[in-house]
């Protein structure tokens, strides 16, 4: 289903679904196995298949933030690199309950993710030059999804002086990564199919 990001429709293509701004959490594992961003994430999701209706969602100041500075990010992205940036909608995968949201198609091949993180976050991506590891997952499963084969990951923090204030770095498709996270998440959603198929038989 395509849908604009942040409408009705699109919070209504995403319902019950696994998204790939949410990877992170099917995966992350602690010592002992997988950690609670996982289950927690998993009831979301039988939660929502169950009453059809978004879970309450919390929105901070920092997100807010990041929210109503992605054009501006965007815009110096396009100045920076002379790209043009298409919006993107939700897409669907062909067979699984899942999907995502890229913040933009680049050419015939590429996506952008834009962040706008606390300074603190941004300048740490600075420091390291790379994708930060927690978005790793969601930027190679929306190559998955989408089928594109690079993806611009982009920092971005006008408060920092000018040359500090965009972070741009290109990730590669990684066949490798990607079916094991594709593996990864078709175990999730069984999990969340099994839960479900035990609520509407308790009896």
């Amino acid at each position: 289903m395509d849908a604009a990001q942040r409408t009705d429709e699109w919070f209504k293509a995403r319902l019950g679904k696994a998204t790939a701004s949410r990877f992170n959490d099917v995966i992350a594992r602690t010592r002992s196995g997988y950690s609670s961003a996982r289950a927690n994430y998993r009831a979301q999701l039988v939660i929502e298949r169950l009453t059809k209706e978004k879970a309450e969602s919390y929105t901070n100041s920092y997100m807010q933030w990041g929210i109503d500075n992605e054009p501006i990010a965007q815009m110096a992205y396009e100045a920076e690199t002379g790209n043009e940036v298409i919006e993107a909608e939700f897409v669907d995968h062909d067979l699984l309950m899942a999907g995502a949201s890229p913040d933009g198609y680049v050419g015939d091949d590429g996506l952008v993710e834009i962040k706008c993180p606390a300074s603190a976050t941004h300048i740490e991506t600075l420091k390291k030059r790379k994708i930060p590891n927690q978005y790793m997952a969601q930027v190679q499963g929306q190559m998955w999804i989408t089928g594109r084969f690079w993806c611009d990951f982009v920092s971005f923090d006008p408060r920092l002086p000018s040359n500090a204030q965009l972070f741009i770095v290109r990730v590669e498709r990684d066949d490798d990564y990607i079916n094991t996270l594709e593996e990864e998440v078709a175990d999730f959603l069984a999990e969340v199919d099994e839960e479900v198929a035990f609520i509407k038989s308790f009896k």
